[in-house]
């Protein structure tokens, strides 16, 4: 075979590369974009809000817990770095701010604290801007009595139990009747309910129920 030849060959090769190529592309470029389903649709514009909402971190107002004696609270004043602060409630129920003088805190919500301070500044701020958080739960408290280690009264944590009541109060004393506790509870308008509570079967597992959560005023009796 010639040279001449060859070089036919390798040119007739080279253009029939590039006629495939071009044919591709315009092939490519034909092809339709796939729609959007409604579902892929109704997917894009839902995840918008929710990565909005993960990113700010945005929970509604707590309105249910009411404020009462040695509560800690966090006051803040938009702007009025003077003013906000952290505040425990007085054993008068009351709070004492600069510019809104005396305010009673005990048996409001955050956000009806929120209100009743917002107006006491509005003679000296225009649009008082005013956020109430609590910061320390001292106001609820359960008691425990009687011959355990450390008796007397306990902050409620969320979720406190019978039994852990018993291990904040150091445990039982040497001849203190396990199998007879009991739970005394305030009931509206005065009245007071008794449950029992047998240390030695709930911690076999037997009766769990009885393991019952705390309420505020809650007193158990160790006898």
């Amino acid at each position: 075979m010639t040279i001449t030849t060859i070089d036919s060959c390798l040119r007739r090769v080279t253009v029939f590369c590039v006629c495939l190529l071009v044919t591709v592309r315009l092939a490519a470029q034909t092809v339709p974009a796939k729609p959007t389903s409604p579902a892929n649709l109704a997917t894009t514009t839902s995840s918008a809000p929710a990565s909005v909402a993960a990113e700010t971190g945005s929970k509604p107002h707590d309105d249910t817990f009411v404020i009462g004696n040695d509560d800690v609270l966090a006051i803040n004043v938009w702007k009025e770095p003077d003013i906000s602060r952290s505040i425990p409630v007085r054993s008068d129920g009351k709070i004492s701010l600069p510019l809104a003088g005396e305010i009673q805190a005990a048996g409001q919500t955050p956000l009806k604290l929120e209100g009743d301070i917002a107006s006491k500044l509005q003679n000296y701020i225009s649009e008082p801007e005013v956020t109430v958080m609590v910061q320390q739960i001292n106001s609820e408290k359960f008691n425990i009595l009687g011959q355990v280690a450390r008796p007397g009264s306990y902050p409620l944590t969320n979720s406190a139990t019978v039994l852990d009541a018993i291990a904040l109060a150091g445990g039982f004393r040497d001849f203190a009747k396990q199998k007879s506790i009991y739970i005394l509870r305030q009931k509206p308008p005065g009245g007071q309910s008794r449950m029992a509570f047998n240390y030695k079967d709930v911690i076999k597992g037997r009766n769990p129920e009885q393991n019952i959560k705390l309420e505020p005023r809650d007193t158990i009796v160790v006898p």
